[in-house]
């Protein structure tokens, strides 16, 4: 009887888990982190970059976060010379259990929301959260800005948080190496390059990236019509479906967004995956920068020059 009562339990745990999981949306707004930012098992994770060079007084954080800012605390390494890689398992697991997290944790991640480039971290780790197994993973809309403007609470200082232990279960799927981007490419599946239009013209590049050019044969969705830098705001599932299909991307077409180094793309990947529900959209890692490494591989240059 005692074992038929814990394996009741447990079931009736892995269900309320399940169904806690299925309610958790890609984006909260203020109002929702307001809310439930003081709740035992959310946790706020702070991304933003130089806090302490703004003007936001004494008090620039929200009430319990914990802060790992993206561009120093570790969330992208260099990895056999190319830039803003995906770190070593137990490297990226270690950041994220010396931050509290573990994983019954619903982790809600909040950037400047300045920009679609500074909002393109919160996509970046939100899609490692994704990549490493976890479910339980939202993007504050807008970020700090949101919930600056909607008065939510203010803290002097961020949580110190005591060290839990984060389980990586990788899903492969998310993550597109060099050799599956070259065997997309042969086999015809859509390459979507989320840089600017003139860096996948090829009439400008990042340093980062040996050749001007793009992928051959991929379309453009530029990460910055993906985000409202005057409202602060995500682009909606209907603006996001008028610009696939004005890129030629079906509903449920298979896809893998790339951009310089994974960051832009990681906002391409946010909207087709997350916002759009395509759940056969995958992101290259290394990008260009990667990609381009090899002389031998490709590019297209669509400039003329």
């Amino acid at each position: 009887m005692k074992m038929r009562i814990a394996s009741l339990a447990f079931t009736l745990s892995v269900l309320a888990s399940s169904a806690l999981a299925a309610d958790i949306s890609p984006l909260v707004d203020a109002e929702w982190v307001k809310a439930n930012a003081g709740d035992k098992d959310v946790v706020i994770l702070d991304i933003r970059d130089k806090v302490a060079e703004t003007e936001l007084g004494d008090k620039p954080y929200i009430q319990g976060a914990v802060v790992a800012p993206y561009a120093s605390a570790g969330w992208r390494t260099e990895v056999g010379g190319v830039p803003g890689m995906l770190p070593p398992l137990e490297q990226i697991t270690k950041l994220i259990g010396d931050l509290g997290i573990d994983n019954d944790d619903h982790v809600v991640i909040v950037p400047w929301g300045t920009d679609s480039t500074e909002f393109g971290g919160a996509t970046r780790v939100y899609w490692t959260f994704k990549y490493l197994g976890h479910e339980e993973v939202s993007i504050l809309d807008g970020g700090w800005r949101q919930y600056d403007a909607a008065g939510g609470t203010r803290s002097a200082e961020a949580v110190k948080p005591e060290p839990a232990t984060f389980h990586a279960e990788p899903q492969e799927k998310l993550l597109a190496t060099t050799e599956e981007v070259a065997a997309a490419l042969k086999a015809g599946v859509k390459l979507i390059d989320g840089r600017p239009a003139e860096q996948h013209q090829g009439k400008s590049k990042s340093p980062v990236v040996r050749a001007n050019g793009t992928i051959p044969g991929s379309i453009n969705i530029e990460h910055s019509k993906l985000y409202s830098q005057d409202h602060a705001l995500f682009a909606r599932p209907e603006t996001v479906k008028a610009l696939t299909e004005a890129a030629g991307l079906a509903a449920e077409e298979e896809n893998i967004t790339f951009c310089n180094t994974g960051h832009w793309a990681s906002v391409t990947w946010f909207a087709l995956s997350e916002v759009l529900g395509n759940k056969n959209t995958t992101m290259y890692d290394g990008s260009m920068a990667e990609w381009t490494a090899d002389p031998a591989r490709p590019v297209e240059n669509k400039s003329g020059t």
